[in-house]
């Protein structure tokens, strides 16, 4: 018999890279929230992926940067943390982008904070570019993280080569059992998997402002009563100044609707039963840079 291979593998790379897209794919179920907004992901989602000869944790942190306020330190602490436990670190770089400072930079803090590490390269979304861009990001890559480490190319939204770089990921982890039995997907409280939904949802349609000021909290999920195929979420969006509460709501409530509308479709299909949801805005002045408040919005 073949020996089973299980461990932890964490995607890195600049913001936007196509890393919550890659962790959806190779789980086969939407758990990290996709955005073309750069620092959507803000919590450490762990994906499960299974296979008959191996078990990948997928640990998705928010992507390395320099800190401007309490959160993205505290972001940053999280990534540096996270580095250090994993057994294998895979850098993501974009087909269609050249290397650059970001990522040699990226490259570098790994380096640091976790030498022993291993190291692979993933270029994503080569369903952007041609084969001729593909094979000449190939040879970038190559360069820069040095002849010994392994590079996949890989389109995550076409499904290209994903069970390639689950059996090269596969082949560095150590020998050993399963950490979760199998047909569990994610180790993320429904409540946070709810929280990430609805903030995804805000996001799509917002202005470029928004993004690092937008929270969500789940304040209860109860079932409906007299009915057991009905749950009722009642959700707080935070923002940190009021212009910004008047551009979720939209004008008459119409944006607050779209984001109800979009985020139950998703909700629904992570519980599998109907959900009646309730959203309010709320206001929690400069809440990023206020050690109390971020303590209570969960960072």
């Amino acid at each position: 018999m073949s020996e089973f291979h299980s461990g932890f593998v964490c995607f890195v790379g600049r913001p936007n890279t196509g890393k919550s897209t890659l962790t959806n794919a190779l789980v086969g179920q939407k758990i990290a929230i996709t955005s073309s907004r750069p620092q959507t992901t803000r919590h450490t989602i762990r994906g499960i992926v299974h296979r008959e000869h191996a078990q990948l944790i997928l640990v998705d942190t928010p992507g390395l940067h320099r800190p401007r306020t309490l959160l993205g330190q505290r972001l940053n602490d999280l990534v540096r943390d996270t580095y250090s436990e994993v057994d294998v670190i895979a850098l993501c770089i974009p087909a269609d982008e050249k290397v650059g400072p970001g990522d040699r930079w990226i490259l570098e803090q790994i380096r640091h904070m976790a030498p022993k590490t291993t190291v692979v390269g993933v270029v994503t979304k080569i369903d952007k570019v041609g084969k001729q861009q593909i094979t000449e990001q190939l040879l970038a890559v190559s360069k820069l993280l040095g002849p010994t480490c392994e590079i996949v190319p890989v389109s995550a939204t076409k499904g290209e080569q994903v069970e390639v770089l689950v059996d090269v990921l596969a082949s560095v982890m150590p020998e050993g059992p399963a950490f979760y039995p199998d047909g569990e997907l994610t180790d993320e409280p429904e409540e946070t998997l709810m929280a990430e939904l609805i903030r995804e949802a805000a996001l799509e349609g917002l202005g470029d402002e928004l993004p690092h000021s937008l929270a969500v909290v789940i304040e209860e999920v109860v079932e409906r009563e007299g009915r057991t195929d009905m749950l009722d979420v009642h959700a707080l969006l935070y923002v940190e100044r009021s212009s910004q509460k008047g551009i979720v709501i939209g004008k008459g409530g119409a944006r607050l609707r779209d984001v109800g509308t979009a985020a139950r479709a998703q909700i629904e299909k992570l519980l599998g039963t109907k959900v009646f949801l309730e959203l309010h805005v709320k206001v929690a002045k400069d809440w990023q840079r206020d050690p109390k408040q971020l303590g209570r919005l969960g960072f």
